[in-house]
């Protein structure tokens, strides 16, 4: 199938009321571009995000425009739209396979000495001989291309022992909970805020033979669910993985010794390195000493201890 993709400039002042407009008039599915409203949801989510693409903030530099799809064929609704006034452009793109195309964005990703990524569409033809960790890559953060989730992956093929108990706070995907069981762990439990990341998280683990008891995934903040935290504390865990952000992993900080014991490592990443004295000096502050620190490009991940 052909499609038309309809450009609509605007202004940010007019957006919101020229979506509405379009709206009214039976266009539902709309994809708005605006940098004042990018910059707006940054702001309010300041403590969620250390980093932000530059390609991606030079994209929508001076940006304000709505695009919506039409199938070639749809003629009336193209005239319905050329009626209303708006000052917009219509490209034809090329016929594509639009079902499955976004498949060609997640290739194998070789992580370590031993690990792959692997999307579920390309698990059955895989021949490298290394451990697979198989994802649905279209779900959730976690698929394994980012420094920051290859250095825990790492950290675990060099320092995880065989038949260990793992807890993976932020676990988005599951993928470093299904690393860790790949690698031999006995458990791993997925803890992330996102009520859709624990279905998210099952069903990656299911992709690798994994579910309860071996895996378990569970919603809820640590730092706020008092209930959340005695359950978790019922099992002793060997390795503890957060990899989230700096800010998120200082306001942790207090909390995590309760799950760490004596011979316990504590994976953190996600600290983009102008944040690094920042986070090392939250974990000492909190009982921790900090036995390593790995690096990828602007990265840093931080192994402690108690």
């Amino acid at each position: 199938m052909a499609w038309l993709e309809i450009t609509v400039s605007t202004t940010a002042d007019s957006i919101d009321d020229t979506a509405a407009m379009l709206t009214a008039a039976g266009f539902s599915e709309l994809v708005l571009e605006d940098q004042t409203q990018f910059e707006d949801f940054l702001e309010d989510n300041r403590a969620c995000w250390d980093y932000i693409d530059e390609q991606l903030q030079q994209q929508l530099q001076g940006l304000s425009h709505i695009k919506l799809y039409l199938d070639e064929t749809d003629t009336q609704s193209l005239s319905r739209l050329q009626s209303m006034g708006l000052d917009m452009t219509v490209t034809a793109l090329p016929e594509t396979d639009w079902e499955n195309s976004w498949q060609e964005h997640y290739p194998a990703v070789e992580v370590g000495q031993k690990l792959i990524v692997l999307p579920y569409w390309l698990a059955d033809a895989d021949e490298s001989g290394r451990i697979p960790v198989i994802l649905d890559p279209g779900l959730t953060f976690g698929t394994g291309a980012h420094p920051s989730t290859q250095m825990v992956m790492e950290a675990m093929e060099e320092r995880l022992a065989p038949g260990s108990h793992c807890l993976d706070l932020g676990s988005g995907s599951g993928i470093l909970s299904i690393t860790a069981l790949r690698l031999g762990a006995k458990t791993a439990t997925g803890v992330d805020i996102d009520p859709k990341a624990e279905d998210i998280a099952r069903e990656n683990a299911a992709y690798n033979g994994f579910s309860a008891p071996a895996f378990t995934a569970c919603t809820g903040d640590v730092t706020a669910d008092k209930g959340l935290m005695d359950r978790l504390n019922t099992q002793n865990y060997d390795t503890v993985l957060v990899n989230i952000v700096a800010d998120v992993i200082i306001h942790l900080a207090p909390t995590l010794p309760a799950f760490l014991q004596e011979h316990s490592i504590l994976i953190c990443s996600g600290i983009l390195d102008t944040r690094l004295s920042d986070v090392t000096a939250a974990l000492e502050k909190a009982g921790l000493a900090v036995i390593e620190t790995k690096s990828k490009e602007d990265w840093r991940c931080v192994i402690a201890k108690k």
